[in-house]
């Protein structure tokens, strides 16, 4: 079977959970295709390990084929974004600029350098001494909330707007800068070498920098050929054009195409689609809109399934699973106090949700980002306890990403359900 094949058939299976889901569990589809796959994923090792079948094996075999860092890094990740971002009130997001700002710069940074201190501390405990790079390497590509994640889940929550631009906005723009600090990090750590402030500033510049400003104009090339064109169904086809051939061109130059498409998809949600609606061009606006509600919600069952698969292609120990186990609090714990400290210095000029900090950590989702960063990781660099350093990472990381998105995901309503009861409340 070829993996477009094997593809073709996961979106359906994809799809049909989604569609028992709403009659059984009734909980957000994207968290039941994550635990209906994960769930799968155990049968299928529990298959292969009683009965060994040729079949198992097969499906073994096939899904550890799909390049997973390619599939999202290099594929989906740009749609899935400039989707995204094309929901993003610009009007609203303006409000919480600061805020967002400093989510996005400080308070990775921060929980970056507090996983790697304690998640160091914890495996030299426990008789794994894994240098600290890595450890640094780890907390960079954890730290970061996933754009992909947060957009699926948080915002069909409904939470207080002011929280939930926050998150949305944050998860959109942090992955350039947790990409920056994982890129940087992964080069100190296979060269050797001690990273320098001019060789991070140009890396910041050339990668982040470059991809906002690629994203304006590119935005702004694609609005006057939408504007301009006269059939609608041309001016869909240019919508597709910015994440995919724009996606590709960015990275081909070596600047965040995922920053290009954040900014690109802000730009034609606001601008373009305004200009359009001027023009009585409401039945256009409503196709284009319509159209990219289905290709996110597509691509993000696929997603979402195919990381709950992924646990019958990870050769994990139950020792690795323990500390992954242990992971989940002390990425908890890096979000919460690198939240909480910015909000010190916000709740001095600005009154905010009493829920704020706790939904910002609760709801501070990691998914298929920070397992393709992991995936990224060259094998064969280090070893520990037998284990090459990939393996134990990406184990690491699979635990914290599915506690995140089936735990994390699925008990954050009680938070957003009673910040808006207290706004109620306070309105009444």
């Amino acid at each position: 079977m070829s993996i477009w094949y094997l593809l073709c058939l996961l979106s359906t299976l994809a799809v049909l959970i989604a569609f028992s889901n709403q009659f059984l569990v009734k909980t957000q589809p994207t968290i039941a295709i994550t635990a209906g796959s994960l769930l799968m994923s155990m049968l299928l090792i529990l298959a292969g390990k009683v009965f060994g079948t040729e079949a198992t094996q097969e499906l073994f075999n096939l899904v550890a084929e799909i390049d997973f860092k390619q599939f999202l890094l290099d594929g989906v990740l740009g749609v899935l974004l400039f989707a995204g971002a094309l929901e993003i009130d610009l009007r609203v997001m303006k409000k919480q600029r600061k805020e967002i700002a400093v989510l996005v710069l400080f308070s990775t940074l921060v929980s970056t350098f507090i996983v790697a201190y304690l998640s160091y501390q914890l495996l030299g405990f426990m008789g794994w001494p894994v240098p600290f790079i890595y450890c640094l390497l780890f907390g960079a590509l954890i730290s970061p909330t996933d754009p992909i994640a947060v957009l699926a889940i948080i915002k069909q929550m409904k939470a207080p707007e002011n929280i939930s631009i926050q998150v949305e906005g944050e998860s959109l723009f942090n992955d350039g800068v947790g990409l920056v600090l994982f890129t940087t990090i992964l080069a100190v750590a296979l060269s050797g070498t001690a990273p320098t402030a001019a060789g991070v500033a140009h890396l910041f510049l050339v990668d982040a920098i470059g991809g906002i400003a690629f994203g304006l104009v590119l935005a702004f090339v694609s609005h006057v050929l939408i504007i301009k064109s006269r059939e609608a169904n041309i001016r869909l086809l240019l919508t597709i054009c910015i994440p995919t051939a724009g996606f590709a061109t960015a990275n081909l130059l070596g600047i965040s195409g995922a920053l290009a498409m954040v900014v690109s998809g802000i730009f034609i949600g606001n601008v373009t689609r305004g200009k359009a609606a001027t023009m009585s061009r409401y039945t256009s606006v409503r196709n284009v809109r319509n159209f990219w509600h289905a290709i996110e919600g597509a691509l993000n069952a696929l997603l979402f399934l195919l990381i709950g698969l992924l646990l019958v292609t990870l050769p994990f120990t139950w020792e690795e699973i323990s500390i992954g186990l242990l992971m989940i609090p002390i990425v908890l714990l890096a979000r919460f106090i690198s939240v909480s400290l910015p909000y010190l210095a916000f709740r001095r000029f600005r009154q905010y949700d009493v829920n704020a900090v706790r939904i910002l950590t609760w709801g501070g989702l990691r998914g298929g980002l920070a397992l393709a960063m992991a995936a990224s990781i060259p094998a064969g660099q280090a070893v520990v306890n037998g284990t090459d350093i990939k393996t134990l990472l990406v184990t690491l990381t699979y635990v914290v990403v599915i506690f995140s998105i089936i735990v994390q995901a699925s008990t954050i309503r009680p938070l957003i359900e009673g910040s808006i009861r207290a706004s109620a409340n306070k309105d009444s």
